[in-house]
């Protein structure tokens, strides 16, 4: 929890203005007893209606002051915890952006999420109760029992018997409720990840008539979130009724005790009912260590999950803010590069040897699973090789500046991915100070210049969620569009042509050889790989050809096998 906490050291004087604000309600609310006891023993006792005036109007004075006190440092506290949950995302977020894929694909998007909202939240919840009443309640138990003893101490005696067995219990309560609600956490990343699958396949799951189905499996995770939840409030919940047992039989000792000193003339009313008062704020302030401890397990919880990411030292990338300069050519040599996922030992590539000179527009054919997306996430470094080197420009890849080379390349992945904003905005994404002529430029290669003009809107037209209004092939050719508008040396197009008709995507491909790129094209239809220089054949995992259209057909097995299967017209 201490890394953690440490986003709080910015806010030190903020917090400390909110900890004297406390400590001057703590003292206001330490004092009102006596002022109390005055009012019997120098007031009711006596039958001195000044004194009873003047004690009384104090403690009216006093309760004020802790009022204000009070309302003031619920303020500071607030603007400490909310700015200190503010930081913390932010910079648990920017973590994120900067793992590696490898690193990345090891936690569910679904923990993730859960550790930016809900357990930021209950790390935030108990800075603030820190700050509120989690220091203020075991200081309003010692300073009862301080001023107790001054006023009595034997009495006093009677309520310090039960404080050891009080800590252990505290002590134990929280070791058990950290495990609780760490479990609780856990659940609660298996709800978010159901949400997830749920509200994005909703298209497919309404197509199979499958929303029953998938209501009955959201049901069985929210129940297991439930009933762990259950769980874990009702053995901490068991915290107070147990501590306020103790003190009740403590008090009721006290009052007994009392009554026979009171008797004997070895003490005034007025100092009994004060040191009852001061028993009555212990049992109020162990009642808040109940919620404290639930508070404390649940944050100490969520901080172990935050910190688990925020101390990531290996698989991570370094972000620059600003833009490095651009490769100003880019030539490609795999050099006997073999590759396998992390956590599995199957290889995906076997040993592939192929230089595609800078310039060149290459296309990747394969049956699916062959390995072409994984070429092109080597190619962005997105993994290092298992075996072999990938030199670009005849530099290896692991020499270059990961900024550089990201910078350098464009790229438009197989799902269209867009996001919320207009048209414009997400076109500006790939270039935020691009013209309104270069995004004209570029929406006119990607051939959708004319499609947005036909919207009322035009490039203001507000894009729906993940792009809903928008057909397949205008979410592709937007993200074409954006990509050129990014300065760049190589384009990579991962299938992103596939639901573009055969004279769009002509003209596109005409439009793109224009382009001063080397491209990296996927695709599974041979006329766009006709348009290349030359094809890249990929059967599982291993190099099958590279050469031209005319080459392969002459000497390809395999590519023949795919001319033939989609009956193509060869001249």
């Amino acid at each position: 929890m201490k890394t953690v906490l440490q986003f709080a050291r910015r806010y030190k004087w903020p917090a400390l203005i909110a900890f004297f604000l406390m400590l001057l309600e703590l003292a206001s609310d330490l004092i009102q007893p006596l002022f109390m006891a005055n009012i019997i023993n120098k007031g009711l006792l006596e039958d001195n209606f000044n004194s009873v005036a003047f004690w009384g109007g104090s403690l009216f004075v006093l309760a004020l002051f802790s009022l204000l006190s009070g309302v003031l440092n619920s303020f500071f506290s607030a603007h400490v915890a909310h700015s200190f949950g503010f930081d913390l995302r932010k910079a648990l977020y920017s973590k994120i952006q900067s793992l590696t894929m490898a690193t990345y694909l090891s936690y569910p998007s679904s923990s993730l999420i859960t550790r930016l909202t809900s357990d930021v939240t209950q790390t935030m919840n108990i800075v603030f109760m820190m700050l509120r009443i989690a220091m203020k309640a075991p200081l309003m138990a010692i300073g009862s029992i301080i001023i107790a003893f001054v006023i009595n101490a034997k009495l006093a005696f009677i309520l310090c018997i039960s404080f050891p067995f009080l800590v252990i219990f505290l002590v134990w309560m929280i070791s058990i409720g950290i495990k609780l609600f760490a479990q609780v956490q856990n659940r609660l990343d298996g709800v978010n990840r159901q949400l997830q699958e749920g509200l994005q396949a909703v298209r497919l799951i309404k197509a199979y008539m499958r929303g029953n189905f998938e209501a009955s499996r959201f049901q069985s995770v929210a129940e297991d979130l439930k009933f762990d939840t259950i769980k874990a409030t009702r053995v901490m919940e068991i915290a107070l009724p147990i501590l306020q047992f103790v003190m009740n039989i403590s008090l009721l000792v006290v009052i007994w005790v009392g009554a026979d000193a009171i008797r004997a003339n070895d003490i005034l009313a007025g100092d009994l009912a004060a040191i009852i008062n001061y028993a009555f704020r212990m049992t109020s302030a162990f009642s808040m260590f109940s919620f404290i401890i639930i508070a404390y397990a649940r944050a100490k919880a969520s901080a172990e999950r935050i910190e688990e990411v925020l101390t990531i030292t290996d698989g991570t990338e370094e972000i620059q803010v600003s833009s490095p300069p651009l490769l100003q050519s880019f030539k490609i040599r795999f050099d006997d590069v073999s590759f396998h996922y992390p956590k599995s030992t199957d290889e995906t590539l076997h040993n592939l040897s192929f230089t595609i000179q800078s310039g060149e527009k290459i296309a990747i054919m394969g049956a699916t699973g062959s390995g072409k997306s994984t070429i092109l996430q080597l190619v962005e470094n997105f993994y290092e090789a298992t075996s072999g080197a990938i030199y670009i420009n005849e530099k290896n890849i692991q020499d270059i500046p990961l900024q550089q080379l990201r910078h350098s390349i464009a790229y438009v992945p197989q799902q269209s991915l867009l996001f919320s904003g207009s048209i414009l905005e997400n076109l500006r994404w790939g270039r935020q100070d691009a013209s309104y002529e270069e995004i004209i430029a570029a929406t006119k290669k990607a051939q959708i210049h004319n499609a947005i003009e036909s919207f009322e809107h035009q490039y203001e037209t507000m894009i729906g969620q993940r792009g809903i209004n928008l057909s397949g092939g205008q979410k592709q050719r937007l993200a074409i569009a954006r990509a050129l508008l990014k300065p760049s040396s190589l384009l990579i197009l991962d299938d992103s042509t596939s639901a573009l008709d055969v004279n769009t995507e002509k003209k596109l491909w005409q439009a793109l050889d224009e382009e001063p790129l080397t491209m990296l094209v996927v695709t599974q239809k041979i006329h766009t790989a006709q348009t290349a220089d030359r094809i890249l054949l990929i059967e599982e995992g291993k190099l099958s050809g590279f050469g031209t259209h005319e080459e392969l057909l002459q000497t390809n097995k395999l590519y023949k096998k795919i001319v033939a299967s989609q009956q193509e017209v060869l001249a």
